[in-house]
Formats: C-alpha cells, sequence, structure tokens
C-alpha cells in the first residue's frame, strides 16, 4: 500500500557544501510544501518532554507538485542487449531451478516478451507444473514440483511446425513421487510469435504498468537460450552485473538485490567460501518482494549551507493534514570539528532494521499512534517499499540486503516500534533522540559522524574529538568502523557506550552495489533466521559473516561488556557496586542520591532493559576494567541467556547458573595515553535520561562522565 505522502534521499549524510537530492511521492492533489529542520527531539510521548523539529525554513521552503511515485518490489536479471538480435532458427530455452513457492501462481523463469501484444516467449513454473508460453499458444508438463529441489527445466518451439516442448526432470528423484516429465503440443504456427524486440528478463517478464511482473521465487542457475545465450551467474558474484559465457556477449545486471553467493546445484559441502570454489554458487535467489532503488525522480535537491552546524536534519514535508519527515545527518569536514564532543550515529544499525514488520499494529497499537500523533506510517501496512533483515522473504527465507533508496519508515522522529505500556516504544533513531535531546538541554555542542562516514574515513574522522559517544544500539559494525573506534580508543580517545547489544554482528557494504548493506546471520546469536549451511560468506566482500564474536573479535575488547541477555521491552535498575564510591571512582557518581538508581525511563519503564551486556575476561574484558554498577530485577519469565552464552561460562564454571549472567554491568576501563571507555549495557538506558525534565540521577552520572572525559568544565543545569 502507497503511503499518501513520503519519501527519501540519495545519500545518508552530507557535509557543508554538498548537494544531497530528496525523492517524494506524494496523492496531492495539492503542491506539497518541504522546509528544513533540525531534530532535536523526537518522542511524541505526552508525559515527557516534547518533541523539538527546529524551525530552519530560511534555508529551505518550497512547494512542489504532487505526484504519485510507486515502489515495485520483486527482483530480477534484465539483459538490455537481447532486444537487438534474433533468435537462431526456433527456441530451446534451458535452466536449472530450485523453486521455493511451486504452488503460487505462475513464476515466469526466463522470457524475452512483449507485456501489449503476447508476442514472444515466457518459460513459467506453474501449479501444474512447467509451461511454456509463446505468443498466444502453452503447453504444461502437468506435474506439480516439489519445494526446495533442485529441477533441470527446459522448453523449445518450432515456429515451422508449431510444435511447443516443455519438460521438467528432478536432479534428485524421490520414493513415490511422480514430478518428472515432458509434454507437447502442436499450436497453429501463426499463433507462435516466438521473435520479439524485446530483453531478457530473468526470473520475471515484462509488465505494461510496472518494469515487471510475475516474479520467481526460489534460485535459478545456468539459464540459456540456444544460440543466443548462456549466463553463468558463478561470474561476478561480488556484484550486480550477469555474465553471458557465449559469443554474442549478452551480459546484464541484477533488479532489487536478489540474493548472491548462494549455493548451487553442484555445491557439495567440500568447500563453504564461494571464492575459493564459485561453480558451486553458481545460483541466484530470487524474491517477489526484493527491494534496492526505488528509481525515484528527484524532487528537490538542498546544497548544505556553509553556516549550518553539524547535527540530525530533515525534510518536513506536509500537504493538507498529511506530514512525514525525511532525515539527514550533517558531518563535520574530516580535521575540522565543530565541538568536542562527537554523537556517532548507528546508521548501519538503523538501515539493517530499517521498515521491520513486527506485526504488531493492531488497534490498540493503531489509537496509541493516533492520540499521542505519533508517525503515523507503519511497516506492518506499507510493505511496498522492503523489508528489514528482521523479517522473511514471503517465501520464508531470511532478507539478506537492506538499503536506503527507499522510504525509510523507521528512521522517522516520533515512530513507534512498541505499544509499550512502561515507557514510549522507540527504537534506534527515534530512542536515539532522547540522548541528542539530552545533549540540548544540557548546552552541549556536539558534532555528528554516521557509521557510513566512519567506514569511509577511518580513525581520522574521530581523531580531533575528546569523546564519542553512541546511542541505544549500536548493533552492526564491519571491520572498518571496529578498527576505527580501537584505533580511538587506544590513541587517546574517550568512547561513552551508552546503549546494549553493541558491535555484535558484522555486515558487509560495497561499492558495486551503493546504497545497500548486506547481513548473513550465521551460526549463533539472537536471530529471527538462519543462514542456509554453506551460505555464510558475504556476497559483498566475501568475509565470513555473523556474530563478530565467532570472528574472534567479541565486543568486550572494545568496550568492556558484551551482549549477555535479552528479554521483553521492559527495564529495571541498577545497583552501585563498592567500586562507585572508593577515591578513584567517586566522581562518576557525584550528586547521585541513591545506590539503586534508573527504576524510571521512557523505555521499558527502567534505565537497565531489553538487551543487557555484562562483564566477561573471558571474552577479553581488560584486566583492569572496574564495574561501578550492575543491574537487577530482571524477571526470569522474560529474560533469557542468549545462544552462544549457554555454552561455555555457566556450564563450566562451578557453582555458576545461567540466570546468573542476566545483568547489565556498568563498567570503566583506563585506557593507553589518557584514553578511557565508559559503558552502560543496556538498550533502554538512553530512556531514562529525560526523565523529571532530565532531572535524574541516570542524567547526572552521564552528565558527570560526559563532562570529564570530554574536559567540558559544564555545570550541572539543575
Amino acid at each position: 500500500m502507497t503511503a499518501p505522502l513520503t519519501g527519501y534521499a540519495d545519500k545518508i549524510s552530507v557535509r557543508v557544501g554538498e548537494k544531497i537530492a530528496f525523492k517524494v511521492s506524494s496523492i496531492g492533489p495539492n503542491p506539497y510544501n518541504a522546509t528544513l529542520v533540525k531534530i532535536v527531539r523526537g518522542d511524541p510521548n505526552p508525559g515527557g518532554p516534547p518533541p523539538k523539529l527546529e524551525d530552519l525554513s530560511e534555508f529551505l521552503d518550497g512547494r512542489f507538485a504532487s505526484r504519485v511515485q510507486h515502489a515495485w518490489p520483486g527482483s530480477y536479471g534484465l539483459v538490455e542487449g537481447a532486444k537487438d538480435l534474433r533468435l537462431p532458427a526456433g527456441l530451446m530455452v534451458e535452466a536449472v531451478i530450485w523453486p521455493t513457492l511451486p504452488d503460487d501462481g505462475p513464476q515466469t523463469v526466463l522470457s524475452r516478451r512483449d507485456p501489449e501484444t503476447g508476442a514472444g516467449f515466457a518459460l513459467v513454473l506453474t501449479p501444474d507444473g512447467m509451461a511454456l508460453e509463446v505468443g498466444g499458444a502453452q503447453v504444461v508438463v502437468g506435474k506439480a514440483l516439489r519445494a526446495r529441489v533442485w529441477y533441470r527445466v527446459w522448453a523449445s518451439a518450432d515456429p515451422g511446425t508449431g510444435t511447443l516442448r516443455v519438460g521438467q526432470q528432478p536432479l534428485l528423484r524421490a520414493f513415490a513421487v511422480d514430478d518428472e516429465g515432458e509434454a507437447e503440443t502442436v499450436a497453429a504456427t501463426a499463433a507462435l510469435a516466438v521473435e520479439v524486440p524485446r530483453p531478457v528478463l530473468i526470473g520475471a517478464e515484462q509488465a505494461q504498468d510496472r518494469p515487471a511482473q510475475r516474479c520467481f521465487n526460489g534460485k535459478i542457475e545456468a539459464p540459456a537460450i540456444t544460440g543466443l545465450a548462456a549466463w553463468d551467474f558463478a561470474r561476478c558474484i561480488d556484484s550486480m552485473d550477469i555474465k553471458d559465457s557465449g559469443p554474442n556477449g549478452l551480459h546484464g545486471r541484477l533488479i532489487n538485490l536478489p540474493t548472491r553467493a548462494m549455493k548451487g546445484a553442484s555445491w557439495t559441502g567440500a568447500e563453504r567460501d564461494w571464492r575459493k570454489a564459485p561453480h558451486h554458487y553458481a545460483a541466484i535467489h530470487f524474491h517477489d518482494d526484493d527491494l534496492h532503488d526505488c528509481g525515484w525522480a528527484d524532487d528537490f535537491d538542498f546544497t548544505v549551507p556553509r553556516d549550518l552546524k553539524s547535527g540530525i536534519y530533515g525534510i518536513q514535508l506536509s500537504c493538507g493534514p498529511l506530514r512525514d519527515v525525511i532525515p539527514f545527518f550533517v558531518r563535520p569536514q574530516v580535521g575540522k570539528p565543530q565541538a568536542k564532543v562527537c554523537y556517532l550515529a548507528s546508521t548501519f544499525t538503523y538501515q539493517v532494521y530499517s521498515n521491520f514488520s513486527r506485526g504488531a499494529y493492531d488497534e490498540a497499537f493503531r489509537k496509541r499512534v493516533a492520540d499521542w500523533k505519533a508517525f503515523p506510517n507503519n511497516p506492518d501496512e506499507h510493505k511496498d517499499y522492503g523489508l528489514s533483515t528482521y523479517n522473511h522473504h514471503r517465501d520464508g527465507s531470511g532478507v539478506a540486503y537492506s538499503s536506503h533508496l527507499r522510504p525509510l519508515l523507521t528512521w522517522r522522529p516520533n515512530f513507534l516500534s512498541f505499544n509499550d505500556e512502561a515507557g514510549s516504544g522507540l527504537r534506534h533513531l527515534p530512542a536515539d533522540t532522547h540522548l541528542t535531546g539530552w545533549l540540548d538541554r544540557m548546552g552541549v555542542a556536539f558534532d555528528i559522524v554516521t557509521d557510513h562516514d566512519l567506514e569511509e574515513k577511518g580513525a581520522e574522522i574521530l581523531a580531533s574529538y575528546k569523546v564519542v559517544l553512541t546511542g541505544t544500539h549500536p548493533e552492526y559494525h564491519t571491520a572498518g568502523t571496529l578498527d576505527a573506534l580501537q584505533t580511538y580508543t587506544e590513541t587517546g580517545g574517550r568512547l561513552m557506550y551508552l546503549g546494549g547489544n553493541g558491535f555484535y554482528w558484522r555486515v558487509a557494504l560495497s561499492k558495486n552495489v551503493p546504497g545497500a548493506i548486506e547481513v548473513r546471520r550465521t551460526e549463533g546469536g539472537i536471530r529471527t533466521w538462519a543462514a542456509e549451511p554453506g551460505e555464510y560468506y558475504h556476497a559483498f566482500d566475501g568475509a565470513y559473516g555473523g556474530l563478530w564474536r565467532r570472528s574472534d573479535r567479541p565486543p568486550n575488547l572494545l568496550c568492556g561488556i558484551g551482549f549477555s541477555s535479552q528479554g521483553t521491552f521492559v527495564g529495571d535498575s541498577y545497583r552501585q557496586t563498592p567500586a562507585a564510591r572508593d577515591n578513584v571512582h567517586a566522581w562518576v557518581f557525584e550528586g547521585v542520591k541513591d545506590e539503586l538508581f534508573g527504576g524510571y525511563g521512557f523505555s521499558g519503564g527502567g534505565a537497565a532493559g531489553f538487551e543487557l551486556d555484562r562483564l566477561d575476561h573471558r571474552l577479553g574484558s581488560p584486566l583492569n576494567a572496574v564495574v561501578l554498577a550492575s543491574s537487577e530485577g530482571h524477571d526470569r519469565k522474560n529474560f533469557v541467556v542468549v545462544h552462544e552464552e549457554r555454552l561455555g561460562f555457566a556450564t563450566t564454571i562451578p557453582g555458576q547458573t545461567l540466570e546468573e549472567l542476566i545483568h547489565a554491568d556498568m563498567t570503566y576501563i583506563e585506557k593507553p595515553a589518557g584514553g578511557a571507555v565508559f559503558s552502560v549495557g543496556s538498550i533502554t538506558y538512553c530512556g531514562s535520561l529525560p526523565h523529571n525534565k532530565f532531572d535524574n540521577d541516570v542524567s547526572r552520572l552521564t552528565f558527570n562522565v560526559l563532562n570529564r572525559f570530554g574536559e567540558l568544565s559544564l555545570k550541572w543545569p539543575f
């Protein structure tokens, strides 16, 4: 379903002097307005500080004609050059396929067809088996294919005699299953309009009202048109290019990010790394709900003025009663900071979770959204804009890619992820405005750098800052971003890790696939789906995917603590340890009244909740790491120890129980050259900062650490 007013930008972040373009869809009928705002606070909860979007219309205030721009999900291969070549006498096509929804309606494996006249051909999977359609004629095998089984499929057409043939053969037969066969028919030769000057599509066919239709669900390998082309998917696996091994060089490209580095019909299990045996990974998994780049036309662009400070900004759209905000980040120029403090926006994590359809948008949730005037568009109702890597495709396979070249509904300020009884139910960017709103209230000037910036620029982009802060959930990282943060803290930088379940999963980016990010959910870890055996290596960079812990780089090495337990979206309190009051660390808790603190907040009702990290020297927590406070009060019915913790620690340490691992450790570490790390180990921590109009113990101790780490010389404002 199309959202009435929405859009996206061509970039996530820009610096002053750079241009960013915006693409908008508006049902109108009147023109829409677009103004620049600065996003400071984005929590619509009427019980807390109100949302704060600063009006900067002096920099941009435009009025533009409304037009509807559609998103068209469904992946396929497109061979444009085929429209310029004629078929040899007759038609012979073949492919190897692994269907995942064979009982669905027609799904095209290979086609070259005019959608208006029907001329051309299509090799099609139907619930009654393989079919060949040529012009107005059709022949069907009449035997259903099994799901997740490899088949060789083929078809031919002889325009001279009118003979059509189609066949299917499983590569591994099953006892007492009749799914092999061939069918033949003779059609009127006038109906066999085989030749048509159209592109070849693999996994779909052209449509009149959209780019493609009848998209295939499943894997396709080695599609070929005899005498014209034979596409070898074992080549260029790290790109969206598809190569023709035949003499005509009919190379093509993939549309909407079907999944590559997929094991094919030749896979034996002898090699798991596709780079070492690409012919074992010569299949591509297509889905009818894949989406990469919506391809919308630009409506307007904006060049960042020289005097605009680093921060989170947005283009606020309005058309009658309709509203939307498209966020983007303005970063400083490398080596020219505008403040001592840097906030590292977790844009990898935001993107991985983008458009997470949770299936929880019921009437009670809708009522809260309406009552609070929260962001109205939920991914449960707008799946045309693509899914999150926490979702499954319609065929049950996990979503491995996420792109920012589409409307990102979950990035909006005031977006509610949960109908949170004890708080606001914010996650990711909206939840991180609890922190940016707190910085604003404390009078702390700060720059913003995104994960994408850090991956591109490296440690140099952080070197000028006294302190770097994370938000609530910096979960996804590349080797480059981890290297940069490690270098920063080892060379005098101070890091405040103000979230939970951070630095946990590995992701990949590729210059060959702009705007996209890839996840392979291998082995253990809290996850909503698991990668198929043998499909653990990223297509984008060839690296082994999954938890950083599986690559011997647990979060503990960077920030002293690592993900240990997960519960429902509820929070509780921390209790200070004796170390919190000793002569070395008492400054952290100056002005904090109670030993037990944090049992309040706008994320689950407490500072310690949802996902919790703890110290573990066996996993690399430095020996000088000091636990200043630990959380307590977690309901054992709602919280569980994560999978990777269940083996090892609790089963080899006498007297240790799994339940004892369910807590967050607030940790302080001193590093070389004056560097330091302060970690809180909880996703819900920042939700406590705005409590009581920012005057609370969590706010005070965070202020104390930031003031010292940043050498700010600020006074507590309450």
